[in-house]
């Protein structure tokens, strides 16, 4: 079969930016029933304690009030914990909105405010006083270390990581070594679209429910569950998803309430989050990590040992695979690592972007530039030096890596072979330049995942997925394999997303969305096909030439192969094989089509980040001004897509290198910057040229069209490249992040 122009490999602009553009996008909180209430959430200012009294009388003399929802009156849940437990499986105990009058932390909704308009509701919401017994609470980091724990077995999904040889033994008898203690300050999600949901309340009863979340069906089967209704009563949509990060893999608490104060009602309801609100749930967790590195003069690694803590609620044990990166990444003959979770009186912290990778491989990339300096080695040659062709933790094979070549088409694309090596050596004017790098790890994961494609009477090929977009141009590439795999151009094919009623999907996240979804997609076309030549086969008035093996599909037409005959178009196919419509379902797998059981070989992308920082010598002020990624992720399916997918990474990990930071007031539990004003995200004046370049690498047993995804990779090892150009700049080393002037 052909490719064609808007198949996979081609730089399709997104099929979804015109609908974006001009505003026919409609997002949770843009779904306008009629007779809609809104809800406003009333937060808790105590981190820990009790409700004792809520005083609403004020609250229900506002106009439009139509009732306040409170534990006290609330609609019937679940009876049991479990049912509670959302998509992401966190171990411990779910957290309940509404459940009780405990208080487990500071920004709980203790009641939600339901009005006429979204005004009288947050005029309400102000009026309305609840008394509290305060209880002793910790919301300090470094103070909750001391109660660091792993959960037990039985209360754990966590796999921890493989030791090797007598870590600690090389480590004091090696020549050359470092030490030191590097930390990550918690971040917030601050996608542009803020955390809302709309229930739609049907005549039946039925709720369509639209909200904000990266998997439509995870959040149809967390509300059915917590509130105790039929699965099928229940719908979830999210057809558009204004970025989530990491936000949206969890049921957050909006969708709960709105779903509650709609059976409570039985009128459609909406809630939206505000820009304070969403510092009141999820964030990337506080982490420490203590690593030591020895080596020989020669430079070869002897000795890895890395000690990591990141915080999680005193409710549930989210845990990261923080500590395991540099194990795998590097030669190593000795190597060890542990790691545990602290409690705090938070919310329970969760994914973000690169869930522990973006925490494990940074801090430890900047560690191995200080071994590098110790050992006189320039950075890049320290890490080839120490290159490992395989998993180094778990001894095991790789189905590729081309880490080396991202490394040498790198640093030719940067120019790294002109950077001196001695600190401070680089200046114009009065600002000091240094050059820093680093490598980049992100596991390449692949799901079980089904599509539909469906031939129409009037020929063209709608696809089904209950996939997300959630910004990353999922519409777009399943187009583009359905393009490839059917022959046809991209204009007549039609993608349904976001929708739990459609083929199962799992959520969106982990980069694991276009190998898993592109695969399913690939193979409901392939079947599609195949039953359409089988079916003009068996038609008595098909075409002279409808055998498979004389007969092509290219540009939504039957060709014959020998050119002899006018092209049919698929209209008439249907028409002739007695269709009105065609309609195939697939589940792609592992192992399915060619490719090997997952369990056989480690799957990882890689990248090698190479930085330029000029940083200000008097007032200390870092400017980041040129960033150069190369990644390798196998089969890339869309190389302007992806390549936006990695910049938008790099300025996330920017914020993280030097702005992003949620600040903790210890008095209360709660985050204080939970604004713009306050909260630093990278503005246009801070990102300036950024290049990502993609290394060829074939991989015919990673996913079944060897496809990696680059969601990722880009937080992976961008924030330190960013941290060791600012040593190589200054020659002062800093273990903290962000990096913040007069830090």
């Amino acid at each position: 079969m052909n490719q064609i122009s808007t198949g996979i490999g081609q730089p399709v602009s997104r099929i979804d930016g015109k609908a974006k553009v001009t505003g026919q996008a409609r997002y949770a909180a843009e779904i306008h029933p009629p007779g809609m209430v809104y809800g406003f959430v009333v937060n808790s200012p105590i981190a820990r304690g009790r409700i004792e009294a809520i005083h609403d009388e004020a609250a229900r003399a506002v106009p439009g009030v139509v009732e306040i929802m409170t534990h006290r009156n609330r609609p019937h849940t679940a009876l049991f914990e479990k049912s509670y437990m959302d998509g992401l499986g966190v171990p411990g105990q779910p957290y309940r909105p509404l459940h009780d009058e405990k208080v487990e932390f500071n920004g709980q909704p203790v009641a939600v405010v339901l009005a006429e308009t979204f005004e009288a509701a947050r005029e309400a919401a102000m009026l309305l006083e609840v008394d509290y017994q305060r209880w002793p609470h910790n919301a300090d980091f470094e103070a909750a270390a001391y109660q660091k724990y792993m959960p037990s077995k039985t209360r754990s999904n966590y796999v921890p990581p493989k030791s090797r040889g007598d870590a600690r033994a090389a480590y004091a008898f090696s020549p050359i070594k470092i030490s030191g203690q590097y930390h990550l300050a918690p971040e917030h999600h601050n996608p542009m679209e803020m955390h809302a949901t709309t229930v739609v309340r049907g005549d039946d009863g039925e709720l369509t429910v639209w909200d904000k979340t990266q998997g439509p069906q995870a959040i149809q089967a967390y509300l059915a569950s917590a509130l105790s209704l039929r699965k099928g009563k229940v719908s979830v949509m999210n057809p558009y998803v204004g970025g989530a990060f990491g936000s949206g893999l969890r049921a957050q608490y909006n969708v709960f309430l709105a779903a509650l104060g709609s059976l409570m009602l039985e009128r459609s309801v909406r809630i939206m989050l505000t820009r304070p609100q969403m510092f009141t749930h999820v964030f990337r967790p506080e982490a420490s990590m203590e690593i030591a590195l020895a080596a020989d003069t020669d430079g070869t690694l002897q000795s890895i040992i890395v000690d990591g803590v990141t915080d999680t609620s005193r409710f549930e044990h989210n845990m990261e695979n923080i500590v395991p990166w540099g194990l795998i990444n590097y030669k190593c003959p000795n190597a060890t690592a542990d790691y545990k979770v602290a409690p705090r009186d938070t919310y329970t912290s969760s994914d973000m972007r690169a869930p522990g990778a973006a925490t494990g491989v940074n801090l430890f990339e900047m560690a191995i530039d200080e071994i590098a300096y110790a050992c006189e080695m320039d950075p890049l040659a320290f890490r080839l030096h120490n290159y490992s062709d395989i998993d180094a933790m778990h001894d095991m094979k790789l189905t590729s890596k081309a880490l080396r070549e991202a490394l040498a088409e790198g640093a030719e694309r940067f120019g790294w072979a002109q950077r001196s090596m001695a600190p401070r050596s680089m200046r114009e004017g009065r600002e000091l330049i240094g050059w820093g790098m680093a490598t980049g790890i992100w596991d390449a994961m692949f799901s079980p995942t089904s599509a539909r494609a469906t031939l129409t009477a009037n020929g063209r090929l709608r696809i089904s997925i209950a996939a997300s977009d959630i910004g990353t141009g999922t519409y777009t590439i399943l187009a583009q394999a359905a393009s490839e795999a059917f022959s046809m151009p991209i204009d007549r094919i039609e993608i349904e997303l976001g929708d739990s009623t459609l083929p199962e999907c799992p959520t969106e996240g982990g980069s694991w969305t276009a190998a898993s979804a592109g695969a399913a997609v690939w193979q409901a076309c392939q079947s599609l096909r195949d039953d359409l030549l089988h079916a003009l086969r068996k038609a008595h008035d098909a075409p002279g030439w409808s055998r498979k093996d004389g007969v092509i599909l290219r540009d939504g037409e039957l060709h014959a192969e020998d050119g002899a005959q006018t092209p049919l178009t698929l209209e008439a196919a249907l028409r002739f094989a007695g269709k009105s419509v065609l309609e195939v379902e697939e589940t792609a797998k592992p192992g399915l089509r060619g490719t090997i059981s997952q369990m056989r070989k480690a799957r990882f992308t890689h990248s090698a980040v190479f930085c330029e920082v000029r940083v200000d010598e008097e007032l200390g002020i870092v400017r980041v001004t040129r960033l150069v990624n190369a990644v390798a992720a196998g089969r890339i399916v869309n190389p302007k897509t992806a390549a936006s997918q990695v910049r938008g990474a790099m300025v996330m990990a920017t914020g993280m290198a030097l702005h992003e930071e949620s600040l903790m007031d210890e008095r209360v539990g709660r985050f204080m910057n939970h604004n713009f004003a306050e909260y630093h995200i990278p503005a246009h004046a801070d990102i300036q040229e950024m290049e990502v370049l993609f290394v060829e690498e074939k991989d015919k047993e990673v996913s079944p069209l060897g496809i990696k995804g680059v969601g990722e990779i880009g937080m992976c090892g961008t924030a330190a490249a960013i941290a060791n150009a600012i040593f190589h700049a200054t020659g002062q080393r800093h273990r903290n992040l962000p990096i913040t002037p007069g830090a």
